[in-house]
């Protein structure tokens, strides 16, 4: 037996007795018992955080100031910040950084287990030593475009609801109600992302925040050209008191423009894209399957 075999075994065989030991002393009613604070914290709310949403509240405040210091050491918190709120996610980039460095250790771990059996069956190359960073690089480099995949996702729906909202907005408007009105029957009848903002952005405006700046708040967190362009529109309209009902038609026809400009644009990409396959594997097969019965007919001599 190798000493890297010996090694290998080692770290198996403490690695598992470590997490017996740690799985043992979690289950110890002394040590597995909840805090006080964890206790009484359902029924001690704070007024910033009436439902007890935050999962921060059970971290103690030493390890949340390391883990702050951290994520500022990082930097793009507020990209960061900005990315979530695309992504509807309610945590804060501190949060997030954590979890990213969760699936870091994740993966590190992945990464050092399949070098342990690397090495247990003989096939250890000093190129597998950069297997554990790797695979957490790569963890962290995935939750990272995980959530730019649902920002971008996110964004996409809301500009396909945002035409039949503004033209729904309108009607109500026509029909003689307050805009207020209007906007909360939206959010309590439609469905989707956009309703959804809408809702929150009217509870803001019922809590004490004005009515505009919520709208304008509500452009700014989701960062959609067209509904940014369309509230900023709506507001112009309520502090000069022209009349909302044609303010939102004509931003919801201009709203159906750029969807049809954005999905004319999606089908040529599309169409580009499927030149590939067919220049670089259906052509090439096509001009084989004709020219090769020529090619062979001529090494026979028929013919």
């Amino acid at each position: 037996m190798s000493a890297l075999t010996e090694i290998a075994l080692a770290i198996v065989l403490g690695g598992a007795l470590a997490t017996g030991l740690v799985l043992v002393a979690t289950r110890i009613p002394r040590l597995a018992a909840p805090t006080l604070s964890r206790r009484i914290a359902p029924y001690l709310r704070d007024i910033a955080d009436p439902r007890g949403l935050t999962p921060l509240a059970s971290v103690p405040s030493d390890w949340r100031a390391r883990r702050d210091r951290l994520v500022a050491s990082l930097g793009g918190a507020a990209r960061l910040e900005h990315r979530l709120r695309q992504a509807g996610r309610t945590q804060d980039a501190t949060a997030f950084r954590a979890r990213q460095l969760t699936w870091v250790v994740v993966g590190a771990l992945i990464g050092g287990i399949v070098l342990v059996c690397l090495a247990l069956a003989g096939r250890l190359t000093p190129g597998a030593a950069l297997l554990p960073p790797v695979a957490g690089l790569s963890a962290a480099a995935l939750v990272d475009i995980r959530l730019t995949s649902a920002a971008r996702r996110r964004r996409a729906r809301v500009e396909e609801e945002l035409p039949t909202l503004l033209e729904f907005l309108s009607l109500c408007l026509a029909a003689g109600e307050g805009l207020r009105d209007a906007l909360r029957r939206v959010g309590e009848i439609g469905s989707g992302e956009l309703t959804g903002e809408i809702r929150r952005a009217v509870l803001d405006s019922g809590t004490g925040s004005n009515l505009s700046d919520a709208l304008l708040d509500l452009g700014r967190r989701l960062d959609v050209p067209p509904l940014s362009r369309a509230l900023e529109h709506l507001v112009a309209a309520i502090d000069r008191g022209a009349p909302l009902a044609g303010v939102l038609q004509a931003q919801a026809g201009d709203a159906r423009e750029d969807a049809k400009r954005s999905l004319i644009e999606q089908a040529g990409k599309k169409e580009i894209a499927m030149l590939f396959p067919i220049v670089f594997l259906l052509l090439p097969m096509s001009v084989l399957f004709a020219v090769f019965p020529g090619i062979v007919m001529l090494r026979l001599g028929v013919g």
